[in-house]
């Protein structure tokens, strides 16, 4: 019998669909093997690296559909073992800055191959620019939408301060650390509403039902949906729709995902403000 384990580190209000009845699914049932024979979540994320590196290979021959295929089914491999490795990391407490920043670097790691791979098949100046301009699309919207997602999840938990990552002197940490929080120090002020309001609980499931849109709306700039869109770009024949959707659909919906999160937290704010200033003027 397998042992179920469940993963609540995640809201499903805001989950891409095939996280929810694909991916993750397949995780939780790979992870009691993973524990059982003490394979490290580093070690998958290496393992997932690897899975990409195949993936670009098969891409590199994208022209002839199976090999489009491949990538898919490897894609999709390495997503699993992309979210298997955040779940054996908890459920082990193992979790660090260096494993952060080896996900992270995984996770980009893999883009970057399949990227390359496609535009040295395409072969062409014009192809490369694209490349590069998608590539640079990608890290930022990648950024943002984990960040925000983050601090979903701690919101809705009604925590308010922000968990600072534990210094480290490793420069390649810091970097990632800073650009991580890059985000958390714009919406800091819907944090600090947050932490001095007399129902943190009831603030929290408001914020989650009216944040969970804006949530939803970001989740398209989840890998799952790059991973399936470069597959069907190669299907139709030209890769490079793959980076134009990089370019132009995906920064509106980071620059819309993003406006309407804060007019969620200002919103809240400005009600929260006006209902402690009601409390205090009682009080008089």
């Amino acid at each position: 019998m397998t042992l179920a384990i469940t993963d609540l580190s995640r809201d499903r209000r805001i989950e891409d669909p095939t996280n929810l009845w694909i991916i993750h699914p397949a995780a939780r049932r790979l992870l009691p093997w993973f524990l059982a024979r003490g394979i490290s979540a580093n070690a998958v994320s290496l393992g997932g690296l690897a899975l990409g590196t195949v993936a670009a290979l098969a891409y590199a021959q994208w022209k002839i559909w199976p090999f489009a295929l491949a990538g898919l089914l490897l894609s999709v491999g390495w997503l699993i073992a992309d979210g298997l490795d955040g779940m054996i990391a908890r459920a082990t407490g193992t979790a660090s800055p260096l494993g952060r920043v080896l996900d992270g670097v995984c996770d980009h790691g893999v883009f970057i191959l399949i990227y390359v791979a496609l535009a040295l098949s395409i072969g062409t100046v014009e192809g490369w620019a694209l490349a590069v301009a998608a590539g640079v699309a990608h890290m930022v919207q990648s950024n943002m939408f984990e960040s925000e997602r983050a601090r979903f999840h701690r919101r809705c938990k009604a925590v308010a301060m922000i968990a600072l990552p534990a210094p480290s002197r490793n420069p390649l940490v810091r970097l990632y650390d800073f650009g991580w929080g890059m985000l958390d120090r714009v919406a800091a002020r819907f944090d600090d509403v947050l932490q001095h309001h007399p129902a943190p609980a009831d603030l929290a499931a408001t914020y989650g039902a009216l944040a969970a849109k804006p949530m939803r709306l970001m989740s398209l700039l989840s890998a799952n949906v790059r991973v399936y869109a470069i597959f069907l770009a190669c299907l139709i024949g030209n890769p490079r729709l793959f980076w134009w959707v990089e370019l132009v659909p995906l920064n509106i919906i980071l620059i819309l995902g993003l406006f309407q999160h804060r007019m969620v937290e200002k919103r809240l704010g400005t009600v929260s403000m006006k209902h402690s200033s009601r409390i205090e003027g009682i009080m008089k």
